[in-house]
């Protein structure tokens, strides 16, 4: 082991023991909010009262309920016959080892598997992951216990595969467990694996069609009364939620729900997305996926900054892809590091009055839209920098 790779492993085991130290030893630091909602509300799978279900242990202001498809209670119904605090550990000590493998996979698709560039990707793979571990996205996930770090893995395995039903499972079951990675679906299509697309589609269905003969009616209360209800998943107005909703609601002062303004500003997130993607070169797959991933959180009614997990692998895609030499790719990847090891939304939420509060001074809605802005900027710049190649490549050569 080179004295890099030595330091890469001591900095991952020394972030992963300070993680485990504010568990154990700090009097609240076993926090674990929505890991408490999965595990306590997995357990009344089946009861008919799934969907009754609040925890307020940790948010009396807002008692929080089992938002997700009756599927993830299913996978996370084993949980509850164990003791919590083993779950907790366990669940801290899986997600960075998911977290690995997001890192691992995504150098592997920027660099391939070449002799000494592959001893170097590993080494680089260990230090992002230590670095990721302090990122808001990743801590927030940690303090919550979230499950987006596993549902980011399925997706990059998924991309990852070439078999058209291991990739198609992978996504729908996912989809199953949270709605948010069936947008992976757009993936396959823009790569024309249409089979796989619609395989994953069938997978998903697969999964309402076993909860339905499971629990009827829990599956139809989730599918029919409580889907599409945002605010039962929290307070869209809150600088937590980083979507173009959440945005445009701080900006005018209220919830602007799917309305007109909405409407116009998904349809031009949309626009550019589709020319980001359609400048991409063709063979470059995490550039493809970040791009409909980002899409994805854009749209999405509530966008918790610890959705944003998919930041770590564009910082990577910025440094380490085929636009890493042109201008303005690390100043972009610099504004993503510094956005999320500050966690800008995080330092937000100790300026407004309440969750539920809306309006706000103009310098905090602005600030509130750290990774809305982000994502815009990034579209536009792969736009133009593809633009200018494209251009560059038609000049003639000077004559000797």
């Amino acid at each position: 082991m080179n004295q890099h790779r030595r330091l890469a492993v001591a900095a991952l085991g020394i972030s992963v023991l300070a993680r485990l130290a504010w568990v154990l030893l700090l009097p609240n630091g076993m926090n674990f909010v929505d890991l408490h909602v999965y595990v306590d509300g997995s357990a009344n799978f089946g009861s008919g009262r799934l969907y009754d279900y609040t925890d307020s242990s940790k948010t009396p202001d807002f008692p929080l309920p089992f938002t997700y498809p009756p599927f993830a209670a299913l996978v996370f119904y084993p949980l509850h016959f164990l003791p919590f605090s083993v779950v907790a550990v366990g669940w801290l000590l899986a997600t960075v080892a998911a977290l690995f493998g997001v890192v691992w996979f995504a150098l592997e698709m920027l660099v391939g598997r070449d002799g000494m560039r592959e001893q170097r990707w590993r080494t680089a793979a260990i230090a992002w992951t230590a670095l990721g571990t302090w990122l808001e996205p990743v801590r927030s996930t940690f303090d919550y216990g979230q499950v987006n770090v596993f549902l980011v893995l399925l997706a990059m395995l998924a991309v990852r595969s070439t078999r058209w039903w291991v990739s198609g499972s992978l996504v729908g079951i996912a989809a199953g467990i949270k709605l948010t990675p069936a947008v992976t679906g757009l993936y396959f299509a823009a790569r024309k694996r249409w089979i796989t697309a619609i395989w994953s589609a069938l997978v998903f269905f697969g999964t309402i069609l076993l909860t339905y003969l499971l629990t009827p009616s829990e599956t139809d209360k989730y599918f029919r009364e409580l889907l599409g209800d945002a605010r039962r998943i929290g307070p869209v107005g809150s600088s937590a939620n980083q979507s173009l909703r959440g945005a445009l609601s701080r900006f005018v002062g209220h919830d602007v729900v799917s309305g007109p303004l909405w409407i116009a500003a998904a349809l031009v997130t949309a626009v550019l997305a589709f020319f980001a993607w359609r400048a991409l070169a063709s063979d470059d797959r995490l550039g493809t996926l970040l791009i409909v991933q980002l899409f994805g959180l854009m749209v999405s009614p509530i966008s918790w900054s610890h959705h944003w997990i998919w930041l770590l692998p564009v910082i990577l895609w910025l440094l380490h892809g085929p636009l890493r030499d042109a201008p303005g790719a690390r100043v972009i990847a610099g504004y993503w590091l510094v956005v999320t090891l500050v966690g800008v939304p995080w330092v937000l939420g100790f300026f407004q009055q309440s969750i539920w509060t809306i309006s706000r001074p103009g310098i905090l809605s602005w600030l509130g839209a750290v990774d809305v802005f982000g994502v815009l900027a990034l579209f536009v710049w792969i736009i133009r920098t593809r633009a200018g190649d494209r251009s560059r490549a038609r000049e003639p050569h000077p004559v000797p």
